[in-house]
């Protein structure tokens, strides 16, 4: 069972009551919930891929300042480009995944992870969630943007 604090935090960053939480997936330095798992289909029986949501607006903030600059287009351009790099992609879309089959089987988004993984690159909140919650070295490119970010939780609690 999720704790109702972390449900209000979550609630209160969201601006929305939360849906399908799973677990808390990552807490930021500050305490709160910064990424939480989410189940494979929400409660009105829509498909959801997006397993690792971020919620912190701060760091969502930063991370859409973050895709404003044109990292997404350079980070694909990198993938097209090197085969390292693309191997590890695949891997993190693979081990994303891997987690969301012991969530429960959702047909119609079987093979489909989020971000744009395994071949594009197309949003960097999802990459950073998944490394926030699978940690460091599973997805490079969600590294990258953790790396970027710098210290979100410095000014203190988001909410």
């Amino acid at each position: 069972m999720i704790d109702p604090a972390d449900v209000s935090a979550v609630e209160a960053q969201l601006g929305r009551e939360p849906r399908s939480i799973h677990a808390i997936g990552h807490r930021c330095p500050c305490g709160h919930p910064d990424v939480v798992t989410t189940e494979p289909r929400l409660p009105n029986g829509t498909p959801f891929p997006t397993t690792f949501y971020l919620t912190c607006p701060r760091a969502a903030s930063r991370i859409g300042t973050l895709e404003g600059s044109g990292l997404m287009k350079e980070m694909q351009e990198r993938l097209g480009e090197d085969p390292d790099l693309a191997a590890a992609y695949r891997r993190a879309h693979e081990t994303y995944l891997d987690y969301r089959a012991t969530l429960g089987d959702v047909e119609e988004i079987e093979g489909i992870s989020a971000g744009g993984m395994p071949d594009r690159v197309k949003c960097l909140h999802v990459l950073a969630g998944q490394a926030l919650a699978q940690g460091r070295g599973v997805n490079p490119l969600g590294d990258e943007v953790l790396d970027r970010l710098g210290e979100w939780w410095e000014p203190g609690p988001c909410v």
